[in-house]
């Protein structure tokens, strides 16, 4: 495995941020003041085509980035590669949003509605990012979802599971794409996050389903959402999650 780093919220610069792996490379961009998303599409298309030659290398690639974002650059750059990869991913909320569905306006709730099609404007067709199909998702252990989310898992193909229940025989089929929040996990075991959710399962539970994961041979990249604020000991805490990733 080849890890990446990207210290980055969205499109600001987070040069304080505790990442808990050590990176082989770290991806970042002068970027211009604008619009948000023309500005992350530069920082991606430079993750993409990174994560592309580390799959051309034989490796597999480790986003680790202060946001759920970075998934889009993580799967252009398997495309990139000639992977269309499934996504397994794991977090404490959906992540579903566009702009027309959130009342918040955070940019960091519509990557995974975005990787399955929606707003291309916005990201997708600058990447080239081919929609992966919902059937090919799979979220795991999401507990705090928006009416506008409800809604729209209640009519999609999109499958859910809990963290601790990832059958093999519901995953998508062929490669995979590995998607981990860290506040999937319970907030009591993770200092500092930015959008705690109550609940949620253990880090071993996490771990467990990580190896899991790896053990199918099919995980082509996996990527880490440090959706923490820096200085509160996060890193240190999710450590033992990501020992299967050393």
């Amino acid at each position: 495995m080849r890890t990446l780093a990207v210290p980055y919220h969205l499109d600001e610069p987070l040069p304080d941020l505790d990442l808990p792996l050590a990176a082989a490379a770290v991806i970042a961009a002068d970027l211009a003041p604008g619009d948000p998303w023309s500005r992350m599409a530069i920082l991606y298309d430079r993750l993409a085509d990174a994560v592309a030659g580390v799959v051309a290398s034989g490796a597999v690639p480790v986003v680790e980035s202060g946001d759920c974002t970075t998934a889009l650059g993580t799967v252009t750059g398997l495309q990139r590669a000639g992977l269309d990869a499934g996504v397994v991913w794991f977090d404490a909320h959906g992540d579903l949003h566009t702009p027309a569905t959130t009342a918040s306006g955070y940019l960091g709730g519509m990557p995974l509605r975005l990787l399955v099609g929606a707003c291309p404007e916005l990201i997708g067709a600058s990447l080239v990012l081919r929609p992966v199909p919902e059937d090919q998702v799979l979220l795991a252990g999401a507990r705090d979802l928006d009416p506008p989310e409800v809604s729209y898992l209640a009519g999609a193909a999109i499958r859910r599971c809990e963290a601790a229940g990832v059958d093999p025989a519901a995953l998508p089929s062929g490669p995979l794409y590995v998607h981990l929040d860290a506040d999937v996990i319970d907030p009591a075991e993770i200092p500092g996050l930015r959008f705690p959710a109550p609940g949620g399962p253990s880090r071993e539970v996490v771990a467990t389903a990580l190896r899991a994961l790896l053990g199918t041979g099919r995980v082509v990249a996996v990527g880490l959402a440090c959706t923490w604020r820096p200085g509160h000991g996060a890193a240190a805490a999710i450590e033992p999650v990501l020992a299967a990733l050393a």
